[in-house]
């Protein structure tokens, strides 16, 4: 997988599915007009200032809420190409990974990222670099049947290539 690089939006503790993608717009499954929503309930100007590579940081149970797929689908069609958080609720993890949105859990990163910095993660290796403050933290590295999935675009993509 190729690593990604990008600036940081850095959030707190239980950032439920309903901040990441409000239950107003979950009519719609087109990955994005849900992108013009991600974040829009905790961030107003998120999706104005997201680019396409940046990086999510958050502390505990980042994903919590709901099992909406919409969720990840948002995050990774606003550009985001990776979230770290101290942990993730157990839903948004496979989501995310069954939809190809890279996600690493490291606590330390995740108390030793602030917003704005630029981060690079080594997806092969789980190396987390701060390149605005030269620290390094050794996330959970991929296993590489779900470096695969990811890579693919998701599971349903993986299983079609078979």
């Amino acid at each position: 997988m190729k690593n990604a690089v990008g600036t940081v939006f850095k959030y707190g503790d239980n950032v439920d599915t309903d901040v990441i993608i409000p239950a107003r717009y979950l009519n719609s499954s087109n990955p994005q007009e849900l992108a013009m929503h991600c974040m829009e309930d905790i961030d107003k100007d998120f999706i104005k200032k997201v680019k396409a590579g940046d990086i999510i940081v958050a502390d505990k149970n980042f994903g919590c809420g709901s099992s909406r797929e919409h969720a990840p689908i948002a995050i990774k069609a606003a550009g985001v190409s990776c979230v770290i958080a101290e942990t993730f609720a157990r839903i948004f993890y496979r989501n995310a990974i069954n939809i190809g949105l890279p996600i690493i859990e490291c606590a330390e990163a995740s108390k030793g990222i602030e917003a704005g910095d630029e981060v690079e993660v080594d997806f092969d290796s789980g190396i987390i670099i701060n390149k605005t403050k030269g620290t390094s933290f050794k996330g959970q590295a991929f296993p590489p049947f779900m470096q695969k999935i990811i890579a693919a675009g998701g599971l349903i993509n993986y299983i079609n290539e078979k």
